[in-house]
C-alpha cells in the first residue's frame, strides 16, 4: 500500500501567504487576463515569484508558437495597465510547441526556470503553480526535474467534468501528452473542470459595467476587452461570458473554504480518444466539483476596484 498522507496534506488550500507562478496563454481569450488581474490583487496571500506564457493555436494565433509570443506580450500589457512592471523581468516566455511525446520536454525559459525555481521548496512549503492554459510548461518542467513534484501543487483549470461525455476541452485537448504527464507525476494536482463545474462562472456586459467600469485604467481595459469580444459574434443580443480562468485563483484565495466544493479521488487518467480513464490505484488528486459562482465573483470585484 502506497503512503499518500504527505500528497493529501499537500492538497489541502494553504494558509497564509504562499510563493506563486502562473502559466496562462493570455492572449487566447478574455478571462486569462481577468485571472491575472486577480492574482496581481492578492497580494496578501499570494508572493507572484514568476509568469510564464503557454502557447496555443485557434483563429488569435498563427501557430502554438505565435500563440505563445502573443501571450507574453498580452501578460507585459497587463502588467503596465496594473502598475506592476517590477514582473516584467519575471515574465517568461513558454514552449513554442506541444509536447511531442509523454517522455520529452519541449525546452523553454519557461520549463527553465519553473524546474530550477521549484527544486528550492520543500513538500511542507510547496510552491504553487497555477495554470490556465495547455500544460505543457509544467509537464516539460517535470520531465526536467522529476524531482519537484513532491515541491509543487498545480492548481489547472483543464478538462471536463467527470461526467461530461468526452474531454475536449481547449486547454486539455490542444496537449493530451503533457496532461497525461501531470496527472501520472504524483505531484499535488488540484483539477478545475471546465463544463460541468467551473462554467458557473459566467457574467454580463452590464454587471461587468456596473461593477468595474471607470475605476481604474486595468478595469477599463477588462471590461472593454470582454465587450469587444462578445459584440463580434452577438452584436445587438443578449450575451454573456465565462471567465472560469480567475477559478485558480479563487481556488487559492478562498480562505473559508466554501466557495467550492472537493472531492479526492485517484488521478483520472487522460486518454488520446478524449475521454478519461480510471483506476483506483492511481495516487490522489483534489477534484472540484461544484463553485459558488457570486462568492467568486463578489471577491474578484473587491479585490480589483480597492484601493
Amino acid at each position: 500500500m502506497h503512503d499518500f498522507s504527505a500528497l493529501l496534506r499537500r492538497l489541502h488550500r494553504p494558509t497564509g501567504r504562499v510563493d506563486v507562478v502562473l502559466d496562462t496563454d493570455a492572449y487566447n481569450e478574455i478571462d486569462d487576463q481577468f485571472a491575472i488581474a486577480y492574482l496581481l490583487h492578492a497580494g496578501e496571500r499570494a508572493d507572484v515569484k514568476a509568469l510564464y506564457a503557454a502557447p496555443f493555436f485557434n483563429a488569435r494565433s498563427t501557430s502554438p508558437a505565435d500563440g505563445m509570443e502573443r501571450s507574453y506580450q498580452e501578460i507585459l500589457h497587463l502588467l503596465r495597465l496594473a502598475g506592476r512592471e517590477e514582473l516584467t523581468s519575471a515574465t517568461l516566455r513558454g514552449a513554442e510547441r506541444y509536447l511531442p511525446d509523454e517522455r520529452t520536454p519541449v525546452d523553454s525559459p519557461a520549463a527553465r526556470d519553473l524546474a530550477r525555481r521549484a527544486a528550492a521548496y520543500t513538500p511542507e512549503a510547496p510552491l504553487y503553480v497555477l495554470a490556465i492554459g495547455a500544460i505543457t510548461n509544467i509537464a516539460s518542467a517535470l520531465l526536467l526535474a522529476p524531482a519537484i513534484a513532491d515541491r509543487i501543487v498545480i492548481v489547472w483549470l483543464g478538462g471536463h467534468a467527470l461526467h461530461w461525455p468526452d474531454t475536449r476541452e481547449f486547454n486539455m485537448c490542444q496537449d493530451v501528452c503533457a496532461a497525461r504527464v501531470v496527472f501520472a507525476s504524483g505531484a499535488a494536482l488540484v483539477q478545475l473542470p471546465c463544463m460541468g463545474v467551473v462554467d458557473q462562472l459566467r457574467t454580463t456586459g452590464p454587471e461587468l459595467s456596473a461593477w468595474l467600469g471607470g475605476r481604474n485604467r486595468l478595469c477599463d481595459y477588462l471590461v472593454a476587452n470582454t465587450a469587444r469580444e462578445a459584440e463580434s459574434y452577438a452584436a445587438g443580443k443578449p450575451w454573456s461570458r465565462v471567465i472560469w480562468d480567475i477559478s485558480v485563483v479563487a481556488w487559492l484565495l478562498d480562505e473559508s473554504g466554501s466557495w467550492m466544493r472537493e472531492e479526492i479521488l485517484p488521478s483520472p487518467i487522460p486518454q488520446y480518444d478524449h475521454h478519461y480513464s480510471r483506476d483506483p490505484r492511481r495516487h490522489p488528486i483534489c477534484y472540484v466539483c461544484s463553485i459558488d459562482r457570486d462568492a467568486v465573483f463578489e471577491d474578484l470585484f473587491r479585490r480589483l476596484t480597492r484601493s
